[in-house]
């Protein structure tokens, strides 16, 4: 696998990449390959390698922005800690939700166990989490959803489309269950905003796997 076959967006301060499902971001405990052994090849003639500003999920794939100097990679991070990135998923769920739109306002905090190692849950006292969501389409007993989330918790857009409307992510191990195609999750849309530059901003198109469990978009 090559990345520089993913680039969506490339400039002197970033690099938007469509990440491949199954790629971690960081290394792993097991040892597979991560974005860290292919760095060297996305450094287009800088010395330094770029960095990732932020992170999905090893199974998620999508848009991730990467900076290519630290000046950079502080701007953005601090576009993120803002709010001021806009991010679209488009994820495939169990079951139907109710209505055609709507805004899910749970907190989340971490839980772990020994037997069943850790997640997020609904937890009053854990961080503040917003995400909004729409109705795509309806495929049989499944619904393909966006998702737009306002805040940026670890698993909060698997986590909520659990809690919140009650039909967990096609795929998903933790808060559902495994699918022949994967974790159903694709990070669509990015775009982070710049004061003296026009935003970084791409769209990835939806992978095969989605097609393969026979989701389609007018817009992919």
């Amino acid at each position: 696998m090559l990345l520089t076959d993913h680039i969506l967006f490339l400039d002197g301060e970033a690099i938007i990449i469509d990440k491949p499902s199954g790629l971690p971001v960081d290394a792993p405990r097991d040892g597979a390959l991560s974005l860290a052994n292919h760095l060297d090849s996305l450094k287009f003639g800088f010395q330094r390698w770029p960095s990732a500003v932020h992170r999905l999920d090893r199974d998620t794939s999508g848009c991730l922005l990467l900076s290519r100097n630290p000046k950079a990679h502080a701007r953005f991070q601090q576009a993120f800690e803002a709010g001021n990135v806009v991010k679209h998923y488009i994820a495939v769920v169990e079951g139907v939700p109710e209505g055609d739109s709507g805004v899910i306002d749970l907190p989340l905090g971490k839980f772990s166990t020994e037997e069943d190692g850790w997640r997020m849950i609904v937890d009053a006292t854990g961080k503040a989490a917003y995400t909004h969501w729409e109705k795509l389409a309806v495929i049989g007993a499944r619904a393909v959803l966006r998702f737009i989330p306002k805040t940026g918790r670890t698993h909060q857009i698997r986590a909520h489309a659990l809690y919140g409307l009650n039909a967990a992510i096609v795929g998903d191990p933790v808060y559902g269950r495994t699918d022949p195609h994967g974790l159903l999750l694709h990070s669509a849309f990015l775009s982070v905003p710049r004061t003296a530059k026009p935003a970084a901003e791409a769209k990835a198109p939806l992978p095969a796997r989605f097609a393969a469990a026979g989701v389609s978009l007018p817009d992919d």
